[in-house]
């Protein structure tokens, strides 16, 4: 009895060469830029936490009632300048009931993400804006502030 072996010569079963090269570059390079985008919005977020933060902080140690805002929107906007980033496109606004005992003061930040951020060249596009918000109470034991607490 004799045995045939029949190999088959059809393409059953072939693995794509190049092509499939080319889309798993192509699924790198997407996930990369996704990774990328990512980073730059926790990054731009972490900037205007931290830029509220610093402002609201400013405010409610000021002296005067009167510089208090400016001198809040200063700091908050030289810390988004620590952090690396233009602080001519931040939008910062202070809100609340001013420097008085137990008033509750608010601070925003907002600022545009980048879609990614590139070695020397920095930021490229801007898709969405990243807002935080800080609020703090004016202490009402500090020294150097009119009226008498009223906190509940």
């Amino acid at each position: 009895m004799r045995r045939t072996f029949r190999t088959s010569r059809d393409e059953e079963g072939f693995v794509a060469g190049f092509e499939g090269f080319l889309f798993g570059m192509l699924l790198f390079v997407a996930g990369t830029l996704l990774i990328a985008y990512a980073w730059a919005v926790v990054d731009t977020s972490s900037a205007t936490a931290q830029a509220a933060r610093q402002g609201i902080r400013t405010f409610v140690g000021a002296n005067d009632a009167s510089q208090a805002s400016t001198a809040a929107i200063g700091a908050a906007k030289a810390t988004l300048a620590e952090w690396g980033r233009n602080p001519a496109f931040a939008d910062v606004s202070v809100s609340g009931g001013g420097l008085v005992r137990c008033a509750r003061v608010t601070m925003s930040v907002s600022y545009p993400a980048p879609l990614f951020v590139l070695p020397f060249l920095g930021d490229v596009g801007h898709s969405i804006t990243v807002t935080s918000s800080q609020s703090e109470l004016v202490d009402p034991y500090r020294s150097g502030l009119l009226g008498t607490a009223t906190c509940p």
